[in-house]
């Protein structure tokens, strides 16, 4: 399996400047991952896709953003109500290529957050991901998008445990940085065999 994919992760309004949980800078990630996806046969972009109410809403618990709450699945940062179906927040980047080959939508289940293009935060039920990639025999992965620490990094950190070589382009993702969060899932993917460039 030799094939080489490029995963596009939340490129999304709600994550770019002005958005409800907006990244810093990003949208600046747009341009080189639109050029970097004529290298690739293969282009996947997924897409936080949450219905109102959901349960890693801070709205939803009548909490602060920002603080945590444990779910069935372990501990839940609680976020701004974001990337809400159907919204403008939802959708991606005006600027970012969307012809590419197969859009994942994550975070559908009200239950259960989804950081991971792989799989849902209960680390247990699948996207569908990792079969649609063997099929088209793709064994290599570059990683671009938002946010770093969190859905980029659950992303590669996934892909690297399910036998995908896997490289996170740095440069073309941005972080939240949250309590230290941004050093601990740079290093969390090294010690998962991620390539980091």
């Amino acid at each position: 399996m030799s094939e080489s994919a490029l995963i596009v992760v939340d490129v999304q309004n709600d994550f770019c400047p002005g958005g409800a949980l907006a990244v810093a800078g990003g949208d600046e990630v747009v341009p080189g991952i639109n050029a970097l996806m004529e290298d690739f046969d293969t282009v996947v972009l997924t897409q936080d896709w949450h219905p109102a109410g959901h349960g890693s809403f801070a709205s939803t618990h009548g909490a602060d953003p920002f603080t945590f709450i444990e779910m069935p699945y372990g501990p839940q940062v609680l976020w701004p109500d974001h990337c809400v179906q159907g919204s403008v927040g939802a959708a991606f980047h005006e600027g970012l290529r969307t012809e590419g080959d197969l859009i994942i939508r994550k975070g559908c289940n009200p239950a259960i957050d989804s950081y991971s293009a792989f799989f849902e935060n209960d680390r247990t039920t699948p996207t569908g991901l990792d079969g649609y990639l063997r099929t088209r025999g793709v064994g290599n992965l570059t990683i671009a998008g938002l946010a770093t620490d969190f859905c980029v990094n659950y992303s590669a950190v996934d892909a690297a445990k399910l036998g995908f070589n896997v490289t996170v382009r740095t440069d073309l993702c941005r972080a939240i940085d949250m309590d230290g969060s941004l050093a601990a899932a740079l290093a969390g993917m090294k010690a998962a065999g991620v390539t980091l460039v």
